[in-house]
């Protein structure tokens, strides 16, 4: 009988409790092994099947040719952080001057060459826009109802305020104040130990980029931000501004949502950070506080074209906009130009002499610059032109397509009728930094030879031309009437409705900081540092350590 295997010792429920708990031992077993077996097996799959894709499924004849990568949704992220401008230029030895890649989910189509950076940064915002590809990023940072967390009406207006505050008059003003900030900071901080000792013939050491972001935020603070945040530059506020500083890295655009410990830091910082500002303006508003030459007085003169005055949040969050996105270009900026100036011991004692020649008095010592003098430097503007185009801040540039939007045949299809279709819902990118380093444009690109500027009929002269567009017609995009340079090889500030404001400011700031420090040391290193491609704005990676040596005046 079936029943005698039983043992009929046990009560019957026991007896199939037993059983029970064998078969889900077994089940368990299996289970485990089964997803073992899945977890080892899935993502293999789903790489052969993503590869398979590529190689069998033809692709759409009006899509740009898709770069081909193993791992799905992961795609070409890997070789495009490492190092984007090889990535850029291997994938148009392959593929052309455009093609799509796969970013963390995200299809990107890249536009290459002077074309490609028209096509994109010239295109309409409401097809190619701005603010869907980067207000995850923005947003949290600078804070809400500015930059790209408004429509792009109202942007051109905050643009249009800020250009306000970075007058003439103005930047003539910031020259003597940001000479004085550098000496300073040379004279009393511990990093500039040699200068301290007055020891002509030691040799000390530094961190560029330690000592240029220091160096730019006094400055920065000095002239655009008042004396009231100067006057804060404290521990608390550095610490605040590095908190900040966190969350302004390509995770955050790329991932806005994740649980980690520096986006709840970036979040506490921007809070309290935004009440320093506010608490400034309802000061200056009740007549307690500071207002020559800065950008808060400028903003608490604007109104919209509505007739509305800026809130006191908005004035806020357009100053700590300008902190960070100023801060980021000219430390990095003028960290390599510093790294070359180095390395290339010559340029360093052509910018002496240039400052001698220009600056020198009878009693042997420098006196002070105008800024009109400053820009009518032939060396130093070469040096910080060719290290712009050497190192731009920004290698890419992205907008989100809301519309299908065909590619020009002279693009995409040189010779031929047929052009691509960009579908809604892509990402495009154009790569200024691949113009300005193009073997088929430039001579030797990857030599920093700030003498290629010299030659008014040389490449450098013709693109600078292109890119200011002197005899052109000037468009207003509601900040101002500038030239578009979307079609020249160099666009170090960008081109187009969203070329940089801020580019007088940035040569000003950056060549009285390098006269400033060239005037004291001279400086050495045995080689420039390579790209560092991991942060938002292209840094040299350490060591970066450069030696200097008090000069000795005659």
């Amino acid at each position: 009988m079936a029943t005698s295997q039983w043992n009929t010792s046990l009560p019957l429920s026991d007896a199939w409790s037993g059983y029970l708990a064998e078969a889900q031992a077994q089940i368990t077993s299996l289970n485990t092994r089964a997803v073992l077996l899945l977890l080892v097996n899935i993502p293999v799959l789903a790489i052969a099947v993503n590869v398979l894709r590529q190689l069998i499924i033809p692709r759409r004849s009006s899509t740009p040719p898709e770069v081909f990568h193993w791992i799905p949704f992961l795609g070409s992220a890997i070789s495009y952080g490492n190092d984007p401008l090889k990535f850029f230029f291997d994938c148009r030895e392959k593929y052309g001057d455009v093609f799509t890649f796969i970013l963390l989910g995200k299809r990107v189509t890249v536009a290459l060459g002077p074309k490609g950076n028209n096509f994109i940064l010239g295109g309409k915002s409401i097809v190619f826009n701005a603010e869907d590809a980067y207000t995850p990023l923005t947003t949290p940072v600078f804070g809400r109802d500015v930059v790209y967390d408004v429509p792009n009406e109202k942007f051109m207006e905050q643009k249009r305020f800020v250009k306000v505050g970075l007058s003439m008059d103005n930047l003539r003003a910031y020259v003597g104040m940001i000479e004085e900030e550098v000496e300073e900071y040379m004279k009393k901080e511990g990093t500039f130990r040699v200068f301290q000792a007055n020891d002509i013939n030691e040799w000390g050491q530094f961190d560029v980029v330690k000592v240029l972001q220091e160096i730019t935020i006094l400055t920065a603070s000095r002239t655009l931000q008042g004396r009231e945040v100067r006057g804060n530059l404290d521990k608390e506020y550095a610490s605040l501004y590095n908190d900040l500083d966190g969350g302004f890295t390509p995770i955050n655009w790329m991932m806005p949502n994740l649980p980690l410990e520096s986006y709840r830091k970036r979040d506490r910082a921007h809070k309290k950070m935004s009440e320093f500002y506010v608490d400034i303006i309802r000061k200056r508003k009740a007549g307690n506080g500071d207002a020559d030459h800065d950008m808060i007085a400028a903003l608490l003169e604007q109104t919209y074209r509505s007739g509305e005055a800026l809130k006191d949040h908005e004035v806020a969050h357009i100053m700590i906009a300008l902190l960070m996105a100023g801060q980021h270009t000219s430390s990095a900026t003028g960290s390599w130009s510093l790294l070359h100036i180095a390395h290339n011991p010559d340029i360093g004692e052509a910018l002496y002499k240039e400052q001698v020649q220009h600056f020198g008095t009878p009693d042997g010592k420098l006196r002070s610059m105008t800024y009109e003098e400053l820009r009518a430097l032939p060396v130093m503007d070469a040096v910080i032109r060719e290290t712009l185009r050497m190192h731009p801040p920004i290698h890419s540039i992205m907008r989100y397509v809301r519309d299908d939007v065909p590619v020009p045949g002279t693009l995409s299809n040189p010779g031929k009728d047929k052009t691509y279709i960009i579908p809604k819902g892509n990402f495009v990118m154009a790569s200024p930094a691949v113009s300005q380093m193009d073997p088929l444009v430039w001579k030797n690109p990857q030599q920093w030879d700030p003498s290629r500027w010299s030659d008014p009929e040389g490449v450098a002269a013709q693109a600078f031309k292109t890119y200011l567009d002197e005899n052109g017609e000037k468009v207003d995009y509601g900040f101002g009437a500038v030239s578009k340079g979307t079609e020249s090889p160099y666009q170090p500030f960008g081109a187009g409705k969203h070329r940089c404001i801020g580019e007088q400011f940035a040569y000003m700031q950056l060549g009285t900081l390098i006269a400033t420090i060239i005037r004291n040391v001279e400086l050495r290193i045995d080689q420039i540092p390579e790209h560092n491609y991991h942060t938002m704005i292209t840094m040299p990676k350490t060591p970066r350590t450069i030696s200097y040596r008090r000069r000795k005046f005659d």
